[in-house]
C-alpha cells in the first residue's frame, strides 16, 4: 500500500515511539502528539489519512478526536487503542464513529493489518464518491399544516443535501430559508388548517438543490413583496421571512397565484464539494468521445 499520512495521539512517550517507528518502517509519514487537546486543536486534521488515538483511564479521554471530527464532518478514519478490551471508552468511540480498535502492547503484524484495513475503508469511500456527480435524488413530502412536523422534515432534507456536498450543515443557513418557507405555507397559506396539505419536493444533485413548497391557500400578490435587494427591508416585520429566503437562496420564484415557491441553492465551497467536483468528468467529455 502506498504510504499515507498518519497522526498518532499517545500519552506514553515510549509507546508513541514504538508506533511511530513501526508505521514509518511501513512507508507512512507519521506525525505524533502526546497531548489530546493539542491534537484536537490542530487545523490540519483533515489532511491525515488515519488517526490512531489511545484511550486513557477515563471514558471520554480518547473520544475527543472522534467527536471533533464528527462535529467538523471530516472523513478521517480513527483507530482507538487501549490495554483493556473492556474499556468503557471503546464502546463510546465506536458509537461516535471509530473505525477499528488496537490492543496494547502493540503487535507489529496486528498493527499493519489494522492500518491497511482501515485505510482501505477510506479508499473505498473515495471510490464511492465517484458516483455522486451522477446522482439525481427526488424527495416528496405531503403533510398536514402542522408546525410540529417541520423539524423532522427539514433535518431529513438538510442531511440529504449535505450528503451530496452542496452544503456544510454546521455553517449553512439553508435551514433558515426552508424553515421560513414552511412556516409561511402553514401559517399564511393554509392558516394552520390541518385539513390542508403542504407539499414539499426536493430535486437534488451535486450541482444544485431545487426545492418547491406549495400550500392549498388562496395565495398572495407576489408584486407586493418589498425589494429583497434593499437591506433596509430586512428590518420590516411584514414579509421578513420572504426577504430572508431571497437573500439566502440563489434563485427564488413564485407561481402567479402565490401559493407555490421554488428555490434553488447551489454548492458552497467545502471539502466535500471540492472532492466531488474533482471526480466530476468535464462537461465536454462525452462530446470528445463521439
Amino acid at each position: 500500500m502506498e504510504g499515507r499520512r498518519i497522526l498518532i495521539v499517545e500519552g506514553n512517550a515510549e509507546l508513541r515511539k514504538v508506533l511511530s517507528d513501526a508505521l514509518s518502517e511501513l512507508g507512512h509519514e507519521v506525525v505524533t502528539a502526546g497531548d489530546r487537546s493539542e491534537a484536537v486543536e490542530r487545523e490540519d486534521l483533515e489532511d491525515f489519512d488515519l488517526i490512531i488515538s489511545d484511550l486513557a483511564e477515563y471514558a471520554d479521554s480518547g473520544t475527543q478526536i472522534v467527536s471533533e471530527l464528527k462535529r467538523k464532518r471530516l472523513f478521517v478514519p480513527i483507530v482507538v487503542s487501549s490495554e483493556e478490551a473492556g474499556h468503557e471508552g471503546i464502546v463510546k468511540a465506536f458509537k461516535l464513529g471509530a473505525a477499528n480498535y488496537l490492543r496494547k502492547p502493540y503487535d507489529h503484524d496486528e498493527l499493519r493489518n489494522i492500518v491497511e484495513k482501515t485505510l482501505g475503508y477510506k479508499l473505498r469511500f473515495v471510490e464511492d464518491l465517484k458516483v455522486l456527480p451522477y446522482v439525481r435524488e427526488h424527495i416528496e413530502f405531503e403533510i398536514p399544516s402542522d408546525i410540529t412536523l417541520m423539524n423532522g422534515v427539514l433535518h431529513y432534507i438538510i442531511e440529504r443535501v449535505a450528503a451530496l456536498g452542496v452544503i456544510k450543515p454546521d455553517t449553512s443557513n439553508l435551514f433558515i430559508a426552508l424553515d421560513e418557507a414552511f412556516v409561511n405555507a402553514v401559517k399564511h397559506g393554509n392558516r394552520h388548517d390541518h385539513g390542508k396539505l403542504v407539499r414539499i419536493t426536493a430535486d437534488l444533485s451535486s450541482k444544485e438543490a431545487r426545492f418547491t413548497i406549495e400550500d392549498e391557500g388562496e395565495g398572495f400578490n407576489v408584486n407586493e413583496i418589498p425589494d429583497p435587494r434593499d437591506p433596509a427591508n430586512l428590518f420590516k416585520t411584514s414579509g421578513r421571512g420572504v426577504l430572508l429566503i431571497y437573500n439566502i437562496m440563489d434563485e427564488v420564484a413564485y407561481n402567479e397565484r402565490g401559493n407555490r415557491l421554488t428555490m434553488v441553492k447551489r454548492p458552497e465551497s467545502s471539502l466535500d464539494h471540492d472532492v466531488i467536483e474533482s471526480l466530476t468528468p468535464p462537461d465536454d467529455a462525452s462530446a470528445k468521445k463521439s
